[in-house]
């Protein structure tokens, strides 16, 4: 949701975004030998130009991510793979951007429904909360069999690796493709900008670990679910690495010169943004501030919530 950009040449922690539209939408396009693409027409400022579905592989196929139940991007996918067996349909995670088309198009080829676990929360709701994003979040999804880390699917020249990577929700995956040394990434590294990640569904603790998790790997591409792919993505995932320990520098330099509330810090610390973005910032704060108080940073009264207060530990 970040949209901060540089000039020049990047430096090894510089943060640099590419908001170039990846292809039209519903238009099936070879982004690779073993990979194809087609974007959702669902864009907005969070989804980007839209959903990023993929196609693995020739003859016998995978979907990746089949994006929003919209049957004008259901129809592109199976026009995309018409003539063609589709033998798996992998779901990273249970937004209804990325899982709901994998029912009808389950129904429409008998592929099987592998990947994530269906939804669930990082952490249990606290007394009184709300989840402001549930209605983002896909409760209908039944995969027939979920992956766990290290589990693979394969065709004939291909190969799915399951690869947990929860922070932006709880049961994120990437998958690796190895016959390429790519990684679709799903939401959890995008080349276009940083990731919300909002409480009680996301994790700000289990995103930065997996963050960790991909700078020691030794893919060279990765294909995520909004916008390009991540060019150089071990620099990059370094880069948002730097990018939220800074994020977290400033929230307690807020905290530090009397802010209180997530609203006063992001007005000081998100200043220019968006004003359609003003909630993901105060989720990304809320975030950072349930980790600042697990790590004994900051400190709340009872457990923290979006309109608690918050102080220096």
């Amino acid at each position: 949701m970040s949209r901060l950009q540089r000039q020049g040449s990047p430096m090894a922690d510089d943060l640099t975004f590419d908001t170039r539209p990846p292809a039209k939408a519903e238009e099936c396009v070879r982004v690779s030998p073993l990979v194809r693409r087609i974007v959702a027409n669902n864009p907005g400022p969070i989804t980007f130009t839209g959903t990023c579905s993929y196609i693995v592989g020739t003859g016998n196929v995978a979907i990746i991510d089949p994006g929003p139940d919209m049957p004008d991007h259901v129809e592109a996918i199976l026009h995309a793979v018409r003539g063609e067996t589709v033998t798996h349909i992998l779901v990273t995670h249970t937004h209804k951007d990325h899982s709901p088309a994998a029912a009808a198009i389950k129904a429409a080829t008998g592929a099987a429904i592998v990947g994530c676990a269906p939804h669930r929360s990082a952490r249990p709701l606290s007394t009184g909360e709300v989840n402001t994003l549930e209605a983002s979040s896909d409760k209908d999804y039944a995969p027939d069999r979920e992956l766990s880390e290290g589990d693979a699917v394969e065709g004939p020249g291909w190969t799915l690796e399951a690869l947990a990577t929860p922070g932006h929700m709880a049961n994120h995956l990437a998958f690796v493709l190895p016959e390429e040394k790519a990684l679709f990434s799903g939401d959890h590294v995008m080349a276009w900008s940083t990731t919300v990640v909002a409480p009680p569904d996301g994790s700000m603790s289990a995103f930065m670990a997996s963050l960790d998790k991909l700078r020691g790997r030794e893919e060279n591409l990765y294909w995520p679910g909004h916008g390009g792919p991540v060019q150089e993505p071990q620099r990059f995932v370094r880069a948002l690495i730097h990018h939220r320990r800074q994020r977290e520098a400033s929230i307690l330099n807020r905290l530090r010169a009397g802010d209180r509330t997530i609203p006063e810090i992001v007005a000081a610390i998100y200043q220019g943004l968006n004003p359609a973005l003003v909630g993901a910032a105060g989720l990304s704060v809320f975030a950072h501030l349930e980790d600042l108080v697990a790590r004994g940073q900051a400190t709340v009264e009872g457990l923290p919530a979006l309109d608690s207060e918050y102080r220096l530990a």
